[in-house]
């Protein structure tokens, strides 16, 4: 491997001949070889897009000429397109500031655009990374809100898409089975009925509700630190910088963005990213509860509750021929696991702000984008793999039904709690069902049992049980 050498304040150092990233970036690399996890894709292009944006601002303002602006603006634009991915290998684990990344976007951004004007890699003129690529810019500033649009872009490309496919699934399964009276279940125990299609409306809900905390985070993440530079202050910043360019994200993007009302706040804390991963983590909280109700009430095939059929798409034992499991389920959950774990790393991230910056910006970042990644992914499998495929066993829920002993419920109102408990007794007691016994003991004519244990009523809204009084 070819090489050259490049001087920054500490020193010499050689860097790879065709690498577009400078000195910096390989002090970055030589220093933090933790992981070999990069910053994801996603926050890079959302540093292209800061830097196009800045280049642009800073035109307008006078502050850039006009052949160092295209050169700026075409190079940051490769990086928004992803074009030049492989040119960013700073460790996730990096600086708690992301400089070593924002050195890494500066000088990338600086050699292309001076090889764009025939200069060659490395070149820091006449585009500087530092005098005119972070112009009206700082690390502190540029970094947090590299993590605020990069989030907000895959919140609303990826998650809430997502998402309303699956409600779109469960709300077709909530239609299809509506008509199908199961058993209901509290504390894991029986308990009145409830339509099977309720069951799926309510899982539709929680979806419904899912897509509204995650344009919740959007407009959360709406506010944006650029303009702050290293304090707060907006010291070596043209005082319409920030406006300007938080203007032209709005207009790209389709998002109304703002600049933060109180730098010094948006410099110091990251908040925001809490509150937006409390609501990822919420989202979490439904998915799991859905895919565990759906495993559960699906289990058997013949010694569980088997009231739905899952899909089968693999074999599910090495050892035990023709066993098949709820993997696309248990394959949801996990990430839901894993999003509920990175909103915890996310929260004690953000209790990394001291005075007047945070350290833990790249990870905080890292963990925003990927928990948004995993529930999108997984939200999407989970419908097209588990939700589509769905089939009620309508035998097995009526059968169930008729043999569950909280069928005495509605008979409490009619005859009192304490005969319908000793009704409840003696069928589990002799292997009856509620309707038999009550049949033979409470005295009511067969059209008031009738009425009493018509199914359909039972699941809808109001009092029931009155017996034709």
């Amino acid at each position: 491997m070819t090489t050259r050498t490049e001087k920054d304040s500490l020193g010499s150092l050689t860097v790879p001949s065709d690498a577009y990233y400078g000195v910096q970036t390989q002090r970055a690399v030589a220093n933090f070889p933790i992981s070999g996890w990069p910053m994801p894709p996603r926050f890079i292009h959302a540093l292209g897009r800061i830097k196009r944006a800045a280049a642009q601002t800073n035109l307008a303002l006078g502050l850039i000429e006009k052949k160092v602006h295209d050169a700026i603006v075409a190079a940051a634009t490769e990086v928004v397109d992803g074009k030049l991915d492989a040119q960013f290998p700073v460790d996730v684990f990096q600086t708690g500031s992301g400089t070593s990344s924002n050195m890494n976007a500066n000088e990338v951004i600086a050699s292309r655009a001076n090889e764009i004007l025939g200069g060659k890699r490395g070149d820091k003129s006449p585009v500087h990374p530092n005098d005119h690529v972070n112009l009206c810019q700082s690390s502190n500033d540029v970094v947090p809100t590299a993590i605020h649009i990069s989030t907000i872009e895959a919140l609303r490309e990826e998650l809430i898409p997502a998402l309303e496919h699956l409600r779109t699934e469960l709300a077709k399964k909530a239609k299809d089975f509506d008509d199908i009276i199961k058993i209901g279940r509290t504390h894991l125990q029986d308990a009145t009925p409830v339509r099977l299609g309720q069951e799926f409306g309510g899982y539709a809900a929680q979806v419904v509700y899912g897509i509204a905390r995650a344009r919740k985070a959007v407009e959360t993440l709406s506010e944006l630190p650029l303009g702050g530079t290293a304090v707060g202050s907006g010291l070596n910043a043209h005082p319409d910088f920030a406006k300007l360019t938080v203007a032209k994200f709005s207009a790209e993007l389709g998002v109304k963005m703002r600049e933060a009302r109180n730098h010094f706040e948006a410099s110091a804390a990251r908040d925001a990213c809490v509150e937006a991963s409390g609501c990822l983590k919420t989202i979490a909280v439904s998915l799991a509860k859905i895919a565990n109700d759906i495993r559960l009430i699906g289990s058997g095939p013949r010694c569980g509750i088997g009231e739905i059929k899952l899909p089968a798409v693999q074999p599910g034992s090495s050892i035990m021929p023709g066993k098949v499991n709820p993997v696309i389920a248990e394959s949801t959950i996990q990430v839901c696991l894993w999003v509920i774990g990175a909103d915890t790393t996310i929260t004690l991230g953000a209790l990394q702000s001291f005075f007047e910056l945070n350290v833990a910006m790249p990870l905080i970042g890292a963990q925003m984008l990927e928990s948004v990644h995993l529930l999108a992914a997984g939200s999407r499998n989970f419908a097209d793999a588990c939700v589509a495929g769905i089939e009620a066993d309508r035998q097995r829920c009526e059968s169930l039904v008729e043999q569950s002993l909280a069928m005495c419920t509605p008979l409490a109102p009619v005859i009192g709690y304490d005969k319908a408990a000793e009704i409840a007794k003696t069928a589990y007691k002799e292997g009856k069902t509620v309707r038999e016994v009550a049949r033979e003991k409470s005295g009511l004519s067969e059209k008031q049992l009738d009425e009493i244990f018509n199914l359909r009523q039972l699941t809808e809204p109001g009092i029931k049980g009155k017996g034709g009084e």
